[in-house]
């Protein structure tokens, strides 16, 4: 009987606890707009995420901009502007922005390039060449070969 209340009870209380969606338009496209927009003073998070004061008040000057008639270019130029290139989610590829984006490439190039080399190296160093056969030894190795194509 316990059970049966309390699933009752975490049917009913469940749907309460859930984000009410919302299907105002406005809300749809600030929350789009603001997901290529980061927050400055979070790490990494967009502002449709955060929950710091500034993120806050982006998200009202976004709404602010749309109502208007601003179009979604001006609202992230408006930003960039303010903030710079780091306020977008995705930096631009021109520029800084491009080395930005270049920078992990070539340190990776760099580094796989340098342990290729050391291992290259390293293995010449490992093996050594063989010595070379006496002629005694080589009397030796052309009777055994010679005793094998016999056999």
């Amino acid at each position: 009987m316990h059970r049966l209340f309390l699933l009752a009870f975490l049917l009913v209380a469940a749907p309460a606890q859930a984000d009410v969606a919302t299907e105002d338009p406005l809300e749809r496209q600030t929350l789009d707009i603001a997901k290529d927009l980061r927050c400055a003073v979070c790490q990494n998070q967009p502002v449709s995420e955060s929950n710091a004061d500034l993120a806050r008040d982006m998200r009202v000057i976004i709404r602010e901009q749309l109502k208007q008639g601003k179009s979604r270019e001006e609202i992230v130029q408006y930003f960039v502007d303010r903030y710079g290139d780091y306020v977008l989610m995705n930096p631009p590829k021109h520029g800084s922005g491009f080395l930005l984006w270049l920078l992990p490439l070539a340190v990776f190039g760099v580094l796989a390039g340098s342990g290729f080399m050391y291992l290259r190296h390293r293995r010449r160093e490992a093996l050594p060449s063989a010595p070379a056969l006496s002629p005694e030894d080589h009397a030796l190795v052309e009777k055994a070969r010679a005793e094998d194509e016999q056999v």
